[in-house]
């Protein structure tokens, strides 16, 4: 048995381990099954239960990216649409977020699947410089699913090619300052 404060207290009965419990009004709570004898905790199991739900909803508060969801409904899609389609996935993977590319087909349609894996490569190019492939394009039924995450990039390298100055300028800028 392990105490609240982490100290071995020994092998207890199960009858002893619960009285203590009563007496520190604390709750008696299996850490070990599987070893011969049990491992049992003294601890206050409602604060660690609201503990752990605080530090998981912490953690998913600090995730970043969420799957964002483009369809292509038609392999025959004009050139347009497939640059607004494109602009969109840029959007998604500069914020951080992963990006699922979904080509659907119908009817006749999926007698052409090749159009279908060649306008995923063709986003593939167009995105090499922000984007990289999670996970490659795969035929699921009458659906063709590709998933882009987007790449590390150096956020003051960009800063600097945005403003159009050089590292020097920048650094001749602030020392002026």
């Amino acid at each position: 048995m392990i105490g609240a404060d982490g100290a071995q207290l020994g092998i207890l009965s199960i009858y002893e381990a619960l009285r203590k419990a009563e007496e520190l009004n604390l709750d008696l709570v299996e850490v070990s099954s599987a070893s011969r004898p049990p491992v049992c905790r003294l601890m206050n199991f409602g604060k660690f239960k609201f503990e752990k739900a605080k530090k998981d909803r912490e953690a998913r508060k600090n995730q970043k990216g969420d799957i964002k969801e483009i369809k292509i409904s038609r392999a025959g899609i004009s050139e347009h649409d497939l640059q607004t389609k494109i602009n969109h996935l840029i959007d998604f993977l500069e914020h951080g977020d992963k990006a699922k590319v979904i080509v659907e087909f119908r009817g006749r349609e999926q007698l052409h699947r090749n159009k279908g894996f060649d306008i995923l490569n063709n986003m593939t190019e167009r995105l090499a410089d922000i984007a990289v492939v999670e996970r490659k394009p795969l035929l699921e039924g009458r659906r063709i699913i590709m998933i882009l995450a987007s790449k590390k990039v150096d956020k003051p390298a960009e800063r600097r090619e945005a403003s159009g100055k050089k590292g020097e300028d920048l650094q001749d800028s602030s020392q002026a300052v």
